[in-house]
């Protein structure tokens, strides 16, 4: 997966690391004291805060751990954190190892450089099914991560899990894995909440159709959007992206609520949501003043590529639908 990187270094042999890695792998490196933001403490906070997905620490893991431990809010938000000694013979994967995906950019690291990935992770040392990291590898999110302590529990005490899943899974399952259509799984792969205790794992596979009033407000489409979860068990999460008609290209509330999701937002004209194939729930009004006798729903469709999950849900001045992309999993886990 690529990945957003921000290597810092301290010595001019840890830069002359840093720079050949950034090469290799993209990102941005810099040099303490060099950096523009003044101390170390600021540099690490304005990366956790930044758009970086991963940080590279070119030194002493001493100096890694104080200056991100301030910074630490948990396992579904920090980024990756991986410190290196400057000769490059280790890469010791600090922070957020699996969700994050640290375990998989030591492992890069030291196809780059020839460092020894240093993992800790009970799963990866035993050799048993890393679920979170799994989840990662397959572009999904976890909402609930302290249900992976007990998932990944039974599994290092030889225990079987179940998985179910909405869509299929190619290839065998790893060993102390079973997929299942029945109730009791341990993991569930779908858009929205489930029943009892399992560990969700949400794929980002959800469009979200957007139909609105003129002038519209992000208060009230981040209103409608919850009463949508709400109704419908959706988590937030599956949401990767929004649709609507071109009418709309100038709504500023629409297209700001959008990006402040980091959701991209597809606009279509009436002749080409008239063409998208299903059953609709017609409105002779929006017809009439749109030319197309529903946006949402065929919106999220032509987007999703894929069929409705969820119908039209009105409500201030927005409706909204939701259509489920096609979507193809496998057991992989590692990157690369």
């Amino acid at each position: 997966m690529s990945r957003r990187i921000a290597y810092l270094s301290f010595t001019d042999r840890g830069a002359a690391l840093a720079e050949q890695l950034r090469a290799v792998l993209g990102g941005r490196a810099s040099r303490a004291g060099e950096t523009g933001y003044g101390s170390l403490a600021q540099w690490t906070q304005a990366a956790f805060q930044g758009d970086w997905d991963a940080l590279v620490f070119v030194g002493a893991a001493g100096i890694a751990v104080r200056a991100v431990a301030p910074c630490l809010k948990s396992k579904a938000e920090d980024p990756a954190v991986v410190a290196v000694d400057e000769t490059g013979r280790f890469a010791v994967p600090l922070v957020s190892g699996h969700l994050g995906g640290a375990n998989d950019l030591a492992h890069a690291i030291g196809r780059v450089c020839g460092a020894v990935p240093v993992i800790t992770t009970a799963t990866d040392r035993n050799g048993v099914f890393p679920v979170d990291q799994w989840a990662r590898r397959q572009g999904c999110a976890i909402p609930e991560v302290w249900k992976i302590k007990k998932v990944s529990a039974r599994l290092l005490a030889g225990e079987e899990i179940q998985i179910r899943s909405a869509w299929p899974v190619e290839g065998m399952p790893p060993e102390g894995v079973s997929l299942t259509a029945g109730p009791g799984e341990d993991v569930t792969v779908d858009l929205c909440r489930g029943e009892g205790n399992a560990l969700p794992v949400v794929p980002r596979a959800a469009v979200l159709g957007v139909g609105c009033r003129r002038g519209i407000s992000e208060q009230a489409l981040e209103t409608a959007f919850a009463a949508l979860c709400k109704d419908t068990g959706l988590w937030p999460q599956a949401v990767c992206g929004t649709a609507t008609i071109d009418l709309k290209a100038e709504e500023t509330g629409l297209i700001h609520w959008c990006a402040k999701h980091g959701w991209p937002l597809t606009f279509y004209t009436p002749a080409q949501l008239r063409e998208a194939e299903g059953r609709f729930t017609a409105s002779a009004f929006v017809a009439r003043t749109t030319g197309v006798d529903n946006v949402c729903e065929r919106g999220a469709v032509l987007a999703a590529g894929g069929p409705l999950w969820a119908r039209k849900h009105g409500g201030g001045g927005v409706t909204m639908a939701v259509a489920r992309k096609p979507l193809r999993l496998d057991w992989s886990w590692l990157d690369g």
